[in-house]
């Protein structure tokens, strides 16, 4: 094992010095697995130009220049970048830290006394030198969804897609989303009971669409329903909940209020996956929870990804663990254990969390037009075993190097003198 590291350490590495400045590269006779309505293709090669996938298919030849960048897959899979799930990356470095946790906000009156503030957007507080950045990327991560959590409030904030590239700008387009806790964690925050979460959104919601100044007693200032008037308008907002029940209270919710939900979290979605498909109602859950850790979590199952997508559900995976996203494949391949289909399982990490955070015409897909955010593998994306000889992100190769891998090769490198 540790032979195979150190081989696809090197091989990246080389990768990452060849392709390092071409505005045209190609990778040739890669088993590529589209997540597309293509399939996946033997033997087949990917085009890429300035960033962007140019063509994909049998017998490609590079159009640019006579020095072009081949890079020689051998057969190997070629995925796109993966989703690393709702995630607190460059927002909590030492969770126990207050001064590396950016995450979440809290004042000093009882959280249900609180004054609303969907206006905290946690994307400001985003740092792409964090040392968990490297570690998920060379992991075939090249795109999370950052999270606020909640604190003083059920209504966490709002957070977006970034990418993983290292860049400041990393917000991604179009994937504004806010973020509201409900269910018996979020008891607490709502006066000790689950209905008055459903009392105080609906509260909040009559504010947001009111006309003039906030009252007094309101839930929100006046920044507060600015930020809340996109998602009162069809935007996107993700609902952290678990039990069956409070999955349909949700449903008729945001039915009547126009709201686009998303769940995260379903331990019990299987229960009500019909509600959920006829509602277009996604669910981001983790395939590994099958203990009934609360009351909550009563009917958590392992083949609940299996059942909702069976019944029509759209699924997409996250852990919730930012120091381990990297772990997100065994997600997947603990849900194919469980009956869910290996291509519905790499599309739950590819192109399905794309579309349900409007992502979908850059992201989440090996085809012409898409960034070019590309893992070549070695072996089964889905073992936890297989390694990522080289992962790009946007056309551009990433070395693949972190804190962690200059960790094992320092101490083996001194073990070996030893």
């Amino acid at each position: 094992m540790k032979t195979l590291l150190l081989i696809a350490a090197f091989a990246g590495t080389v990768l990452a010095g060849n392709v390092a400045l071409a505005e045209e590269f190609l990778i040739r006779g890669a088993k590529v697995y589209t997540a597309s309505a293509q399939g996946t293709l033997e033997n087949a090669d990917v085009l890429v130009r300035n960033g962007k996938i140019a063509a994909v298919g049998r017998g490609l030849t590079a159009t640019c220049c006579a020095a072009v960048v081949v890079v020689d897959a051998r057969g190997r899979p070629l995925t796109p970048g993966l989703f690393g799930g709702l995630s607190m990356i460059g927002l909590a470095e030492v969770p126990h830290e207050p001064d590396t946790v950016d995450a979440v906000i809290g004042f000093s009156a009882p959280a249900w006394q609180q004054q609303w503030r969907p206006e905290f957007d946690v994307t400001l507080a985003y740092n792409p030198r964090s040392s968990l950045v490297p570690v998920a990327r060379i992991e075939g991560l090249t795109w999370v969804v950052l999270a606020p959590q909640s604190s003083d409030s059920i209504v966490a904030g709002q957070g977006a897609a970034i990418t993983l590239d290292g860049r400041y700008d990393a917000v991604l387009d179009g994937s504004r989303t806010l973020f509201v806790e409900l269910g018996s964690d979020a008891s607490p925050l709502s006066g000790g009971s689950r209905a008055g979460q459903y009392m105080l959104l609906q509260q909040a919601i009559r504010e947001g669409r009111a006309p003039g100044s906030p009252g007094r007693g309101a839930l929100l200032h006046a920044a507060g329903r600015e930020a809340l008037a996109p998602y009162l308008a069809g935007g996107r907002v993700v609902f952290q909940v678990e039990r069956a029940a409070d999955i349909l209270h949700l449903i008729r919710f945001a039915r009547r209020n126009g709201v686009k939900a998303v769940i995260s979290g379903g331990s019990e979605a299987w229960i009500v996956a019909r509600e959920l498909a006829q509602a277009n109602v996604p669910v981001i859950l983790n395939p590994l929870e099958d203990l009934p850790s609360d009351f909550d979590h009563l009917g958590a199952r392992m083949d609940n990804a299996a059942r909702l997508h069976q019944a029509g559900v759209r699924i997409a995976f996250s852990s919730g663990d930012s120091h381990n996203a990297r772990k997100i494949r065994q997600l997947a391949g603990n849900a194919v254990a469980h009956g869910l289909a290996w291509d519905v399982a790499l599309a739950a990490l590819t192109s399905t969390p794309a579309e349900i955070f409007g992502l979908d015409a850059t992201h989440g897909r090996i085809a012409v037009g898409q960034d070019a955010d590309l893992v070549l593998w070695d072996g089964d994306p889905l073992e936890v075993t297989t390694i990522a000889d080289q992962v790009w992100i946007a056309g551009r190769p990433i070395e693949m190097r972190s804190r962690q891998t200059e960790l094992r090769d320092r101490y083996l490198k001194q073990l070996h003198v030893n």
